[in-house]
């Protein structure tokens, strides 16, 4: 198999996190920067969920949307994953006869069917905290999105350690297209406005340079121009958990 070299886009991105930085032909910041997105909201939403007190509705109701909004980029992720890059690899792998191979990318597809009903269990919780808080309903999502923080942290671990050092041995520049592809399609200019910003937070303006050369310099323009609201709106979400 033949992949052409990776575009002189500067070195691979090791954000606060990441358990390994898988080197190779394929650039894979934009991966990167979903699970360091990720793991930000996952430790929020478990602060914000033990923290905000019942009577704060607005913040619930800020919870409850901002969880939407997370669990449906996360699920967009995985459905990418699981529909596009997992049957690339699995086969390539069968074809060369690699155990291994196929057992890493088995137990990628298996930790998502356990995250799955996390997801749904969170998004219940803070549905029912902004709709009529009780303390039993806090004290289950607390220990839920804690639950889901740890589970998640383990799978992009995992992922990170196992999975992408296979995809940048194995899958070619074609493949890692179609798989960008899919990552980037069905969104709309209205999806853009929230994810442009949402990725960013918290990267150093370093990092952030090295995100425009990955994805892009026309989303520069974008984030100068929503990043302002996007920090307005989430103030609200995590006035307990900053």
């Amino acid at each position: 198999m033949t992949t052409t070299t990776r575009p002189a886009t500067g070195p691979l991105m090791d954000l606060p996190g990441q358990a390994h930085v898988a080197e190779g032909p394929l650039d894979l910041n934009g991966m990167y920067m979903a699970h360091h997105a990720f793991r930000r909201d996952l430790a929020r939403f478990a602060v914000a969920a033990r923290e905000t007190p019942m009577d704060a509705t607005e913040v619930w109701r800020a919870l409850a949307v901002r969880w939407e909004q997370f669990s449906g980029i996360l699920h967009h992720h995985h459905t990418t994953e699981d529909d596009v890059l997992w049957p690339q690899l699995l086969e390539i792998v069968d074809a060369a006869g690699d155990a291994e191979g196929r057992a890493t990318l088995e137990a990628m597809e298996a930790e998502h069917d356990l995250i799955d009903p996390l997801l749904q269990a969170c998004a219940d919780g803070f549905a029912a905290m902004a709709q009529g808080p009780d303390a039993a309903t806090r004290d289950r999502l607390a220990a839920t999105t804690e639950t889901a923080r740890d589970t998640l942290s383990h799978h992009m671990g995992h992922e990170e350690t196992e999975a992408l050092p296979l995809v940048q041995r194995l899958l070619s520049a074609e493949g890692w297209e179609r798989v960008e592809n899919a990552a980037g399609s069905g969104k709309s200019a209205r999806d853009l406005l929230f994810l442009v910003p949402w990725v960013a937070d918290g990267l150093t303006p370093e990092q952030l340079e090295a995100a425009f050369r990955s994805v892009g310099q026309s989303l520069r323009v974008m984030l100068v121009l929503t990043r302002a609201r996007h920090a307005r709106r989430e103030a609200v979400a995590w006035r307990f958990a900053m």
